[in-house]
């Protein structure tokens, strides 16, 4: 899989470790399935089991160098979960007006679909990425992509600087929590777009629902 360090990736060097992805993708089916059950869809344990049998053979195919078929699971896995994720955020808006929800649960769903939300992103954004993380390992350099991080203006780091897996969940979790990218500046349309679905799911968990929660305690 390769090592963990962070620069000069390429033909001949070192390679993108997944597992990360791999760990934050399992995680999150597994968060997901702490929301309570009327926010669920279907059991507890339908996204772990959808996203483990949809890993599973994508790890078979990494290893046989079909990268473009790990690329295609992966945007599945992305979608299922982001799917899931969206219909119970829809549930929990629908119910609020009933005051069916203790603030104890409404809490506890928010919390759910927070994390979910920064974790499924950082996903989308990995695997969107200049072309994803098999095409940013041949490239050897990370000099365009859909974000500007800041070690790709630096001068000791300017082409050979690559971002990993964990500063694309740094991205989504500043995305989640300030509503904004912060640090790093999008400059792709399709970037924004996702950005901006982020921020709006975020906005609509942290400041409707938590909120909602905290005041009626």
């Amino acid at each position: 899989m390769g090592t963990a360090s962070g620069h000069g990736v390429g033909k001949g060097g070192s390679r993108e470790p997944r597992w990360p992805a791999l760990l934050a993708i399992l995680t999150t089916g597994l968060v997901y399935g702490a929301l309570p059950e009327y926010l669920l869809v279907g059991p507890w344990w339908l996204l772990i089991v959808v996203v483990a049998a949809l890993e599973v053979p994508a790890l078979v195919l990494h290893q046989q160098g079909y990268h473009r078929w790990v690329q295609v699971l992966g945007f599945v896995v992305a979608g299922v979960i982001t799917a899931f994720e969206v219909v119970s955020l829809v549930a929990l808006v629908t119910r609020l007006p009933g005051h069916r929800e203790t603030p104890e649960q409404l809490l506890r769903g928010a919390g759910v679909l927070w994390v979910t939300n920064v974790l499924v992103f950082a996903q989308w954004y990995w695997r969107l990425d200049a072309g994803g993380p098999h095409s940013r390992d041949t490239r050897g350099s990370h000099t365009e992509g859909a974000f500007l991080f800041p070690q790709m203006t630096w001068e000791g780091t300017k082409g050979k600087w690559v971002p990993r897996f964990i500063d694309y969940l740094f991205l989504s979790f500043n995305t989640s929590t300030a509503l904004s990218p912060t640090d790093t500046p999008v400059l792709s349309r399709w970037a924004k777009g996702l950005v901006m679905v982020q921020a709006l799911i975020s906005l609509a968990v942290v400041v409707l629902l938590a909120a909602r929660a905290v005041n009626v305690m």
